[in-house]
């Protein structure tokens, strides 16, 4: 008896956290802004470590997106399940135009370059510190895809000690100023918004900014919050929904897992962004 109750409870665990793992909810936010002519779709996807999710696949296909924007670790730095991932990439480009750009783990793959190569020769439209612009329903929107390369080991290290330095973007902000319509960067670290001092991301003149990265803090407990997320530490502020109003910061929770392998109450995210014009 006490043995068919603990294998009970063993199977009701792992159901449980099979669930936590794999259930995606769906997140939306509608925006307005004079510079948007007619309604633009977003899907805003982050953090897949190499997870060839069917059902991402299926739920953004039902979003019927205009655009899709992807802010890093596509693939972990074991470039796992590369060829599916590629296979994947081909998917998501018969949806809609993809805008990627890196994440930590990408930066450490030895074959860096190669696999950028790959992802463009897919339909990816890989920007390193670069930007592009794209015209949807006649709505001009630009895009600033940031490559921070900030995350390494001993860039971690260095957090803990306080000893890091945060990379100055100002440059690649000063030319995207120029850039025309509604402005998107993209950046896969959420805490480069406002929580880097006199090198914030929020002082620039642009209007949104997608990020990813800190997987929601990986657990999220009642009353506490999410737990812990890499280069925030403890009880992480940047680690889910959105901060500011111009320019706006989102944050996915992401849908894959890297080195921890599963979440607690912190299900697999998808974020739906409506642009319609303000009146």
């Amino acid at each position: 008896m006490k043995i068919a109750i603990i294998v009970i409870i063993i199977l009701a665990l792992a159901v449980f956290l099979y669930l936590q793992n794999n259930l995606i909810d769906i997140t939306r936010y509608r925006l307005k802004s004079e510079k948007i002519i007619n309604r633009v779709r977003i899907v805003h996807l982050s953090d897949l470590h190499s997870k060839p999710s069917k059902s991402v696949l299926e739920k953004t296909e039902k979003e019927r997106p205009d655009v899709i924007f992807i802010t890093g670790d596509y693939i972990d730095d074991k470039c796992r399940n590369r060829e599916k991932m590629y296979d994947y990439a081909k998917e998501l480009c018969k949806l809609a135009p993809v805008f990627y750009i890196t994440g930590n783990h990408e930066r450490r793959l030895e074959n860096f370059d190669e696999v950028m190569q790959d992802l463009r020769d897919c339909g990816f439209k890989v920007l390193l510190n670069e930007s592009d612009s794209i015209t949807l329903n006649e709505s001009r929107l630009s895009v600033l895809g940031l490559d921070e390369n900030q995350a390494d080991f001993d860039d971690y290290k260095a957090r803990r000690n306080g000893t890091f330095e945060y990379r100055d973007m100002s440059p690649y902000f000063d030319e995207f100023e120029k850039s025309d319509g509604y402005k998107i960067v993209l950046s896969h670290f959420p805490e480069n918004f406002e929580g880097i001092k006199e090198l914030d991301y929020s002082q620039y003149p642009f209007d949104l900014q997608l990020s990813g990265h800190a997987h929601g803090g990986q657990f999220i407990l009642p009353l506490f919050g999410p737990v812990y997320s890499p280069g925030q530490g403890i009880h992480p502020k940047y680690a889910r929904g959105s901060f500011g109003e111009s320019p706006k910061l989102i944050i996915s929770r992401g849908i894959g897992n890297s080195e921890f392998p599963f979440r607690l109450f912190n299900h697999p995210e998808i974020n739906v962004i409506t642009l319609s014009r303000k009146l």
